[in-house]
């Protein structure tokens, strides 16, 4: 098995060295994506792992987003006199000597900042203040790892801005303080998911590559889910100790990762990079330098002359029709479903249940969703398969609404279906973009998409805040937008089981091929 890398290499060597081949030779050259899937070998111990290490920054993305959901809730209160009674659910219309907070005053930001009768604005800033440093970032950093910075150096600083400000979110004196280093935290938090699987999936083979990007998705599960369990542990104790160690695990990651994983070699070949690429897939593969140079000579690519500027990429894929068209269609999907996958976990506070319970079961149910996708992707369609889980996601979703009952006692049952098939949706979507788009502006894509998700995930305060009186307005509007954002998947081509492309030149001419096929 490992000695067949080589000759598939060594095939191309004896071609070259003929005199007279039968056909012309710039007919015949092998393209980048041909030559990287032959010389990149055999699924092996050094390409898994790097992906795990690359794909565990997932875990610390999952906990700085969610965070907030312990960090600024409202803690439990109880009444010290009798001009309280608890059965008032407004707590600031209470006399503030009638009640007291039951555990300790830095437990939350709320508690020890007095936040609890503040504005909804200033109260809900710092988790605002998150979703928008993701959008700044995502804008700010979209094409980095696609131009100058590469996939590896873009995760690390990302990994690295994020892990720092999340240590001196410790030292916060104030709301205001505080909010803006959530800001600067999201702005780095911004691309990690999007390097963090394009490196992953670029580092192995075709056959791994779907397997691969769901390892992210467990390790976001495994983020996630670690929330409860920290903050359970922590209940006691100090909300500045949350950021404390998720922090400094982060820092310690970005260390482990500079360290030990490769850049992209697809990413250094259309970059013109050659030499660092031979390096990098001699790294990971079993397959001798001369016969790595001799296949990378013979291809046809030639390096990619247009990218050179930080939004070039974007650019490029908003002048080509058939890709503009695409990257509409995914951003129109991704908005409906982040309403949901965001919007889920911050309107558990709407519904009459445990909070560490509820988040625990919604963190838990991501894993079974992570293993289904593991397991099916090579089987179904990337279309039918966002449909199918994009529509179940919203009639559950609006099934959670119902008042009457027995209903209301299903609904935390009717939100963790939907939450379910929400990420569901969100890890086909996340795979169907690295897919439909070529190496050269890969990253760029699904920065973008990525984007899309946190526009829908910045909507979510609203929905839950008005949600608070009127269920239909969070849990059903969810509902009817994930159910209509999967129609558009109709307006994309199947990707399952079709290699990736490397330029836009490639990913286009397979486009009208198959369109041929279909004409045909």
């Amino acid at each position: 098995m490992a000695d067949s890398t080589p000759l598939l290499c060594q095939t191309h060597s004896s071609f070259s060295d003929t005199a007279e081949p039968p056909q012309t030779p710039t007919k015949h050259l092998p393209s980048l994506g041909s030559t990287v899937e032959i010389c990149i070998g055999h699924f092996n111990w050094s390409q898994f792992l790097q992906s795990i290490i690359v794909s565990f920054a997932w875990v610390f993305d999952a906990q700085q987003t969610f965070i907030t959901v312990f960090t600024d809730a409202l803690p439990p209160w109880h009444c010290t006199n009798d001009a309280c009674t608890e059965a008032s659910a407004n707590l600031c219309d209470l006399p503030r000597g009638s009640w007291a907070w039951t555990g300790p005053l830095h437990a939350s930001t709320v508690s020890e900042w007095g936040l609890e009768c503040a504005n909804s604005v200033v109260a809900g800033l710092p988790a605002s203040a998150f979703f928008v440093g993701c959008l700044v970032g995502g804008f700010g950093l979209a094409t980095l790892a696609d131009s100058s910075l590469g996939r590896k150096n873009t995760l690390f600083f990302s990994c690295l801005l994020m892990g720092l400000t999340s240590l001196l979110a410790t030292l916060s004196p104030n709301v205001w303080i505080y909010s803006a280093l959530k800001f600067l935290s999201g702005f780095g938090r911004a691309t990690i998911g999007t390097s963090a699987l394009v490196l992953a999936s670029e580092l192995v083979g075709k056959r791994w590559r779907s397997q691969i990007s769901v390892v992210g998705f467990l390790c976001f599960t495994l983020g996630f889910l670690s929330l409860p369990a920290i903050a359970f542990i922590n209940r006691s104790g100090s909300w500045r100790n949350l950021y404390l160690w998720t922090s400094i695990s982060t820092i310690f990651y970005c260390i482990l990762m500079k360290l030990f994983v490769t850049e992209s070699p697809r990413w250094l070949l259309v970059r013109g990079r050659t030499e660092e690429a031979v390096a990098t897939l001699k790294c990971i593969t079993s397959i001798t330098q001369s016969n790595l140079n001799l296949a990378i000579n013979n291809m046809s690519h030639k390096e990619e002359t247009w990218n050179v500027d930080l939004f070039s990429a974007v650019k490029i894929l908003l002048q080509k029709k058939w890709s503009s068209k695409r990257l509409l269609s995914i951003m129109t999907m991704g908005i409906g479903i982040g309403l949901v996958y965001y919007g889920m976990p911050l309107g558990l506070q709407n519904l009459s249940f445990n909070l560490y319970l509820s988040v625990t079961f919604n963190a838990l149910s991501e894993l079974p969703s992570a293993m289904i996708v593991f397991f099916l992707i090579d089987k179904i369609n990337r279309r039918s398969g966002i449909l199918l889980f994009t529509t179940l996601s919203g009639v559950f979703s609006l099934m959670s609404t119902i008042q009457a009952k027995p209903w209301t006692n299903l609904q935390i049952v009717f939100e963790l279906i939907s939450f379910f098939c929400a990420c569901s949706a969100f890890n086909i979507c996340l795979i169907y973009t690295t897919e439909l788009f070529p190496t050269c502006v890969r990253n760029s894509a699904l920065a973008m998409a990525r984007l899309a998700l946190v526009i829908g995930g910045s909507l979510c305060p609203l929905l839950v805040s008005a949600g608070r009186k009127n269920k239909f307005l969070c849990y059903g509007v969810l509902g009817l937008a994930i159910a209509f954002s999967g129609v558009f998947g109709i307006f994309l081509p199947e990707t399952r089981g079709r290699s990736l492309s490397d330029t836009m030149d490639e990913e286009e001419n397979k486009a009208k091929n198959m369109n041929t096929e279909i004409l045909a």
